[in-house]
């Protein structure tokens, strides 16, 4: 009997070696701004590994878990390049921000998106801080995760129908010589006409949407898909809707990152944090390819990709762990 114990101990505390890390941390940057959900793949992928792999995703609803900790400290990095991407607007929101508290009317387009973006992080910071230990608990299991990927692709599904329905209506009133396609791959982070636009949403439709992307809580869910998908029901286009998702992310993912990074520098990071360097520089590098990729993608392209491979790897991973 004694063999047997001192094997599952070992098991118990295992954490993880510099090659997984590395590979979930390409996993984790990638899935973070596609709108497939991150923390869905990083239950559902190593769940498909199996081994000391799925091991790591059963520590993952224990109340001190380091994998946890190694996977909201990658957060950090996405943010970082967020941050980096979009430096110039952070800034002009930032300002913003200040120059609107002595005066609440006649707010210009910088000032009134700088508002709209706090008033939607709030619900959602909330949310996270009271729900995300039960949710993470309850639900980071593959067959969850598998099915709230499911339901993700029936969130974006309901974006992409709702953006061509909108596209419809538009051109039946649009003048022929508006019809062309652009197809200009220079990449412009946010002009001052998107700024316009999204400083129209409205506050309602902010707070709706940034509590909305609490359900990226549930492994599974995307929280750029569910923000994009508001977004587009608030008549914004794909990339439109993709900017305002990416800016109402950057917060969320810093405040995330940083409520646990105490988790990875203390005690739950011994003995990992060469590899949470190694993680986060993977992470840092898929994350900079995914934001430029989705930046140009959606210029002209659809959410139909994303769909597919959400139905896909979920019904998959439903008959892989749900049967077998």
């Amino acid at each position: 009997m004694t063999p047997v114990l001192i094997s599952v101990t070992h098991v118990g505390i295992y954490k993880m070696n510099l090659f997984q890390a590395i590979v979930i941390g390409l996993i984790q940057g990638l899935t973070e701004l596609f709108p497939i959900s991150s923390l869905g793949h990083t239950v559902l992928v190593p769940s498909w590994f199996g081994g000391t792999w799925a091991l790591l995703v059963k520590q993952e609803s224990e109340p001190e878990s380091p994998y946890l900790a190694f996977i909201v400290g990658l957060h950090l990095a996405t943010a970082v390049v967020l941050l980096g991407f979009y430096f110039k607007e952070w800034v002009r929101l930032i300002a913003g921000f200040f120059t609107a508290i002595p005066h609440r009317h006649n707010l210009s387009d910088d000032e009134r998106l700088a508002w709209l973006i706090v008033i939607a992080t709030i619900p959602v910071g909330i949310l996270g801080l009271v729900f995300e230990h039960q949710f993470r608990v309850l639900f980071a299991k593959p067959v969850a995760a598998a099915g709230f990927l499911l339901a993700n692709g029936c969130i974006l599904a309901a974006g992409e129908i709702q953006t061509r329905r909108q596209r419809h209506l538009e051109l039946a009133v649009e003048a022929p010589a508006h019809r062309r396609r652009f197809r200009d791959t220079h990449i412009v982070a946010i002009d001052d006409a998107a700024v316009h636009q999204l400083s129209r949403i409205g506050v309602l439709s902010s707070a709706v949407i940034g509590a909305a992307q609490a359900l990226a809580l549930l492994a599974g869910i995307s929280r750029e898909g569910v923000a994009m998908t508001g977004g587009i029901f608030r008549r914004l286009n794909r990339q439109n809707a993709l900017r305002f998702s990416f800016l109402l992310s950057t917060p969320v993912i810093f405040a995330a990152g940083a409520l646990k990074i105490g988790d990875a520098l203390g005690p739950l990071g011994h003995g990992i944090r060469p590899e949470l360097l190694a993680g986060t520089l993977a992470t840092a590098a898929t994350s900079l390819i995914a934001v430029i990729f989705l930046s140009r993608w959606f210029r002209t392209r659809t959410l139909v990709p994303f769909i597919a491979w959400c139905f896909l790897f979920g019904a998959a991973s439903i008959i892989r762990f749900g049967i077998f």
